[in-house]
């Protein structure tokens, strides 16, 4: 059996974005050596952190051939409902005036809650697009409307802080004073997730389905409880990601999130998830969250505007798909 022949030219094209990204961070240490600086590498860990959780619940849903539009707004929900239930007693603009604090385990149990309110949305989104046979991308969008409104006459539209030392903590706080506990959470979610998708029929069964939904059907895949449970994890991960970003804030509102579902999806597809089905990787999913922060990163260090930002990033995310759909229909 041959080796296959490296080809420089599809191997450039087909990692376009990380090759040109990673120049980009050279050039920019170059020109600002603090960007390589320890504390400045710290932070972007810190910042990918919620981020790739928030990645490997999209994740799934695009190895499927879906998507997951709400996935922002499942964000802000989850840091605002966090943030009304851990104020403290003292703080003056207190959005529930007369509850205790129940002690360190009741930083745990609204966790619970979050994502229990946020696997209802995800359940929904499953339910809708198995058993109604809506396109993922428009019931995922009508889901994002229903959240944002959902959290908009939960909170009032009023900004959110004043959040108890336990509830912060959680994501500024280091074991043994050294490893964040953002980065255990991460690692654990992500060695979780990657369990799930290689070594569980669940995962066996989801990439079955994105290959091919019609064959994994005629092969016993129960394709409708497969993707209700992606979506239902999916959301897990939005939850957990909304309230670890909202302790890493210290503060919330309706807002926050706002936009996140398409970094997770330009992140994915950078890092070798498919948005046509079938493919994809935890380990692509944490490389395409890091590139995609990096470049946030180096923007910011290069002093560009604002509103340029917007418009690389977008870019980003275009060339990202369609270097994806080349690959598919190479392979084709």
């Amino acid at each position: 059996m041959t080796a296959k022949k490296f080809n420089a030219k599809d191997f450039l094209i087909n990692n376009g974005i990380i090759v040109v990204l990673v120049l980009l961070a050279l050039y920019t240490g170059i020109m600002q050596p603090t960007f390589f600086s320890p504390s400045n590498i710290k932070n972007v860990c810190l910042n990918v952190a919620p981020r790739f959780i928030i990645a490997c619940g999209v994740s799934g849903c695009l190895i499927t051939k879906g998507t997951d539009l709400s996935a922002g707004r499942m964000v802000g929900l989850a840091a605002c409902v966090a943030g009304t239930l851990l104020q403290k007693a003292d703080y003056s603009g207190k959005f529930f005036p007369n509850l205790p604090f129940f002690g360190t385990w009741w930083v745990l149990a609204v966790l619970l809650i979050c994502v229990a309110i946020c696997c209802v949305f995800g359940a929904i989104n499953g339910l809708v697009v198995s058993y109604l046979q809506v396109p993922a991308f428009i019931g995922t969008l009508g889901m994002q409307l229903i959240v944002y409104g959902v959290c908009l006459v939960y909170t009032n539209a009023t900004p959110i802080g004043g959040y108890r030392p336990a509830y912060t903590e959680v994501a500024k706080g280091q074991l043994f004073g050294v490893v964040p506990y953002l980065f255990i959470i991460a690692l654990a979610v992500g060695l979780a997730m990657w369990f799930v998708y290689n070594k569980m029929p669940h995962g066996k069964y989801m990439y079955a389905i994105g290959g091919n939904e019609q064959a994994a059907e005629v092969a016993g895949v129960n394709t409708k409880k497969t993707k209700i449970l992606i979506y239902i994890t999916a959301a897990a991960c939005y939850a957990l990601g909304g309230f670890l970003v909202g302790a890493k804030s210290g503060g919330s509102s309706v807002n926050m999130g706002y936009g996140w579902e398409l970094e997770a999806i330009a992140a994915c597809t950078i890092g070798g998830v498919s948005v046509n089905g079938g493919i994809g990787k935890i380990s692509g999913v944490l490389i395409g969250v890091l590139v995609f922060e990096i470049l946030k990163t180096c923007l910011q260090y290069l002093g560009v505007d604002t509103n340029y930002q917007y418009i690389a990033q977008g870019i980003v995310i275009v060339v990202a798909i369609a270097l994806d759909i080349r690959k598919y229909i190479a392979k084709k």
